[in-house]
């Protein structure tokens, strides 16, 4: 049957047949479907082990990551999954996290799975487009930070991406072809992937090609539509459930979705994706300056390319495929461009490997013109392909470095958790509980924000509770002695009560400098101080970690580099009598371990902190440091 047309062009052009000069190659011009196989694999292969070398080494649970892990690993109880997550990533790393619990493994795993994703995901045009076109456009997404960084990553949004490409290939092979049942099961199939992966990326996929199927008239079959809505309810089903057994209803948890990601209206943020394709892999609130444009002329440059692929593919058998990736690509985007009041780079993902298809037909387009200026033209797209991919990695090194950090840290806190006795069953509560808690075997609740499961007075009868059972009571008493450089200071402060107990965790000491404490020594008061510079450190939300049961002292790891050279500890009490906790850095916040059900800070107000010089046990240099007694 002869191809809709979308665009102008001569009518009843062929769906296959020679090209004309300039249109890329077709398979048969690239020797054979056995040859023509090797391009998508060469680059899902080259993808692969991208991830493996500069991604996967070191890399630790994200936070959003160690939500999907814990509702299948067995390193810790399952956290809380918020209203607007789904569970289908958590499918993905089961295999793997059920059986064990390396980090290094599950993300081999990830890496292998979403290099053969990729090579499904682009086998699944082959009928409609050459493998050159193909490779090209699978290189052009793969390359990109944001996608080597996620991929070996346990998070929805590439397999959205995948799912979605698929969808609307194996959708048009469906339209090419009424009598073949395989192109209609592998539509169904791709849209419940991503229906399972994420619900809300399904619904403006399902609405794109059912608007499709409405407005070409040789595409109005029912069969269409029933694979359409058979996929989405398939994949949507488990999502649905839930909604009425965990929150009342299905417009009781679509509410509370709303309300978890800012509360969805029209927005403008295209310019906060730009500025987070910087380096950052959440935006939000976006107000940060754009210091690297270069970093986003890419995706400042992509409208025009796209538009520029779709008017290369002008009558040519590729025009279909050009135009509803493009339809597709930009509906899966809108909703996050224009309705989130926040960016992350990944919620595009869908959107970029369908735009990539009109792209990689305009750069072929330019590679097989037969200008006098093919040679400058060549040499610009070569020049501008180098610095984008130099870009990349790039912007890539600076953020895997600043997630290993952040690896090695909380790893060294749920060490010197386990060290001390700190043993399931165990509670921890805080900005950061999610992570520490997964790492030391514990449950995290929270009892205030987006992912609050547990309200703030069962949180304190449960502390209360513990406390009875297990903490020790007396009143801890400590003699501060500021030092600065090393010096003591001429005199001595009065003694200090501390209402709380906990353990000393150790925080991010050294990685920003801040403020000597001497706020602390007069009032006692854990306050973030923001850096004069307005950087992460001042804005870094205090990292309350509580626990149920008393432990005694623990070391703070690192160096606090402190202004003026000052370093504060907290000198031991009474073994029998006091319970300690630990303040990461005053520009950073507090991060204390309590056995009251509440972090030390919120429970001991002014009187919680009390700083002192002098080395740690064992020599070791101090940190900040709280003791709280009951």
């Amino acid at each position: 049957m002869r191809e809709p047309h979308l665009l102008s062009g001569p009518r009843g052009a062929p769906a296959a047949g020679p090209a004309p000069a300039g249109t890329p190659r077709t398979a048969a011009a690239d020797g054979g479907p056995g040859r023509a196989a090797l391009w998508p694999a060469a680059v899902a292969a080259a993808f692969t082990l991208a991830q493996l070398t500069l991604v996967a080494p070191g890399l630790g649970l994200g936070w959003d990551e160690t939500v999907y892990v814990s509702q299948v690993g067995r390193q810790g109880p399952a956290a809380f999954l918020s209203a607007p997550r789904a569970r289908g990533v958590s499918f993905l790393a089961a295999p793997v996290a059920a059986l064990t619990t390396s980090v290094t493994a599950l993300r081999v795993w990830l890496a292998l799975l979403s290099g053969l994703g990729l090579f499904l995901a682009l086998r699944t045009w082959r009928p409609l487009l050459p493998p050159r076109v193909l490779a090209l456009a699978g290189a052009l997404f793969a390359t990109l930070w944001t996608v080597l960084y996620y991929g070996p990553q346990v998070m929805p949004n590439l397999w959205v991406a995948y799912g979605a490409f698929a969808a609307v290939g194996f959708f048009l092979r469906a339209a090419r072809a009424p009598g073949e049942p395989r192109p209609l099961l592998g539509l169904g199939a791709a849209v419940a992937f991503v229906a399972l992966m994420r619900p809300s990326d399904a619904v403006p996929l399902f609405l794109v090609l059912a608007a499709a199927s409405l407005l070409v008239p040789a595409w109005r079959r029912p069969v269409l539509w029933g694979a359409l809505a058979a996929g989405a309810a398939a994949g949507s089903a488990e999502w649905v459930i839930e909604a009425y057994v965990r929150y009342g209803g299905l417009a009781a948890r679509l509410d509370r979705a709303s309300e978890i990601q800012g509360e969805l209206g029209l927005y403008i943020a295209v310019d906060d994706h730009v500025r987070a394709l910087g380096g950052r892999t959440l935006c939000r609130p976006c107000d940060v300056p754009w210091r690297n444009p270069v970093t986003g002329l890419w995706f400042l440059v992509l409208p025009l390319c796209v538009a520029g692929g779709v008017r290369a593919a002008a009558g040519t058998p590729h025009r279909t495929p050009a135009v509803l990736a493009t339809a597709a690509g930009c509906a899966l985007a809108l909703p996050y461009l224009f309705t989130v009041d926040y960016a992350a780079p990944r919620f595009l993902f869908p959107a970029y490997v369908l735009l990539a298809v009109p792209v990689a037909l305009l750069l072929l387009r330019v590679a097989d013109a037969r200008t006098r200026r093919r040679r400058a033209l060549l040499g610009v797209c070569a020049l501008a392909l180098l610095a984008h991919l130099a870009i990349q990695y790039k912007v890539l090194d600076s953020v895997t470095r600043r997630v290993r950090t952040d690896t090695v840290t909380l790893t060294r806190i749920a060490e010197q958790l386990h060290a001390h006795g700190v043993r399931p069953p165990c509670v921890v509560s805080g900005e950061d509980a999610v992570r520490i808690a997964y790492r030391a075997g514990c449950a995290s609740r929270q009892p205030g924000g987006h992912d609050a499961s547990i309200t703030p007075d069962a949180l304190a009868r449960l502390g209360s509770a513990a406390r009875s059972r297990s903490c020790c009571p007396g009143e801890a008493r400590a003699r501060v002695r500021p030092r600065l450089g090393g010096a003591p200071a001429p005199r001595t402060a009065e003694p200090a009560r501390f209402p709380h107990a906990g353990v000393p965790l150790g925080g991010l000491t050294d990685r920003h400098p801040c403020a000597p404490p001497r706020h602390l020594a007069r009032r006692g008061a854990a306050r973030p101080l923001s850096r004069p510079d307005g950087g992460r450190a001042g804005r870094r939300a205090s990292r309350g970690i509580t626990a149920r049961r008393p432990h005694p002292l623990l070391p703070v790891p690192g160096e606090a580099r402190m202004q003026g050279a000052a370093r504060t500890g907290l000198h031991p009490v009474h073994p029998a009598t006091a319970r300690w906790s630990t303040a990461t850095c005053p520009g950073q916040g507090v991060s204390a371990l309590s056995c009251g059900g509440v972090p030390v800070r919120d429970a001991a107000g002014d009187r919680g902190c009390v700083p002192r010089a002098g080395p740690l046990p064992g020599g070791r240099p101090g940190g900040v440091r709280i003791c709280a007694g009951q």
